[in-house]
């Protein structure tokens, strides 16, 4: 019990000193690659499916470890499909303000990966095409624009991480085709100098390489921060452990440590609750470790049992049970019962064993830190281990049934004392 408590202690402390502690924020971003004009095109005029002609450069600045902003700007030319089109050559520029957000840090990619990120990208911004080749004499055609994508990441080091990159951009009052040699209308006017003055969408996109270079003076970039991996250093620790020593004593041995008991001058071979308090869980006025019958109220002359019949015991015994009344706790990431709560599992073997008609199930619960996936299975080691104990008491295992029913969202998570009362299993009797 002492060394979970001092293990629970020092990660606290270890939190709240590396809560301190920033990642770097910014990066420098460059891509190359290419591009595909999508449309419109003029009837005949043909894209490649990948057209190598596209450079962009960016910096970016992360909020937080899972959200950000970025600035960037790209240019290049499309250009026709080789012995399938008439040539044309457009040039464009775009610049675009974007907001990021850190998908593999918001699907908990660390849990598998720690060099494989993902990034999702969208923003708008403007832009300018222009073209070598087109019957209009086109003027360069000014727009706005929208982008929207998605990088892979692959960290090469904490200073450089390798990208690929595919976005869409979409063009807004586009005048003229991407090949620059009609207007972007459904109906060409008969002048080619007679603008119809409709400005309607283009599409292209883009797929590059490139490379992210991380700048600050923090061991990590927010891409790939994970503020559990870091540790509170042993000069650190060292200005607490005195403190800790004295928190971790337990003058009445009761197994709660005097800074957590409420009753530090609890009896030797009290059963107590998570608080060190004395525990009288029929509420009969004799202490559970004095009482015959500690989950039927009973007068002290009979030394708290009652002198109804067994099927009143039983209603009670059931009663009891079922309002989580007995329950078995447990550290901390653990599945090996506290101390103190192990007589709650031999309460409910006498049950069984007076009562050979009732089934229980045993139901595991965890407090809400963690992934849910494993304080799923967490729960259900704690119920198996109770079903165990059972077993091995003498319990016919097909009365038993046993399940984890993962985190108890019931409780106040911000509260030690609250997670402490969720880390436990209960008993349902059928």
């Amino acid at each position: 019990m002492k060394k979970q408590l001092l293990t629970l202690i020092l990660l606290g402390f270890a939190n709240l000193v590396l809560a301190q502690n920033e990642f770097n924020r910014w990066s420098l971003e460059t891509n190359a690659g290419f591009n595909k004009a999508m449309g419109p095109l003029t009837p005949g005029f043909l894209s490649p499916t990948l057209n190598i002609g596209h450079l962009d450069v960016g910096v970016r600045y992360m909020l937080t470890e899972k959200f950000g902003l970025k600035a960037d700007a790209g240019f290049g030319s499309f250009s026709e499909a080789k012995d399938n089109s008439p040539k044309f050559t457009t040039n464009y520029f775009r610049a675009n303000l974007q907001g990021i957000a850190n998908l593999g840090r918001i699907m908990n990619f660390e849990s598998f990966t720690r060099s494989v990120g993902f990034l999702g990208h969208f923003g708008a911004g403007g832009g300018r095409l222009s073209y070598d080749q087109t019957i209009l004499n086109a003027e360069p055609d000014y727009v706005y624009n929208f982008i929207t994508g998605l990088t892979g990441q692959l960290k090469l080091g904490n200073r450089v991480a390798l990208t690929g990159d595919i976005s869409m951009i979409v063009n807004g009052r586009q005048t003229y085709t991407l090949d620059g040699n009609q207007y972007n209308a459904d109906v060409q006017p008969i002048s080619p100098n007679s603008n119809p003055m409709v400005h309607a969408t283009g599409t292209w996109w883009t797929g590059t390489l490139g490379l992210n270079f991380y700048l600050g003076k923090h061991e990590e970039h927010a891409d790939w921060f994970i503020a559990a991996d870091k540790y509170a250093t042993k000069e650190e620790l060292g200005t607490q452990i005195n403190g800790i020593k004295d928190m971790l004593k337990d003058s009445d041995g009761d197994g709660i440590p005097d800074h957590l008991d409420k009753e530090p001058n609890t009896p030797a071979g009290a059963r107590v609750d998570s608080h060190g308090s004395t525990m009288d869980s029929d509420g009969d006025g004799t202490p559970d470790h004095m009482d015959k019958c500690p989950f039927l109220p009973g007068p002290a002359s009979t030394t708290g049992c009652p002198v109804e019949e067994v099927k009143e015991q039983l209603d009670f015994f059931r009663k009891a049970i079922n309002d989580g009344y007995v329950n078995v706790y447990y550290a901390f990431d653990s599945s090996k019962p506290l101390a103190y709560a192990t007589s709650a599992a031999n309460y409910v073997s006498n049950f069984l064993k007076k009562n050979p008609g009732v089934t229980v199930e045993i139901k595991g619960y965890a407090d809400e830190l963690g992934p849910e996936d494993y304080n799923i299975k967490l729960s259900e080691r704690r119920a198996k281990t109770v079903y165990d104990i059972l077993v091995a008491s003498g319990v016919d295992a097909s009365r038993l049934s046993y399940k984890g029913y993962g985190e108890d969202t019931s409780v106040d998570k911000s509260s030690a004392d609250a997670r402490q009362m969720a880390r436990r299993a209960s008993f349902e009797v059928k």
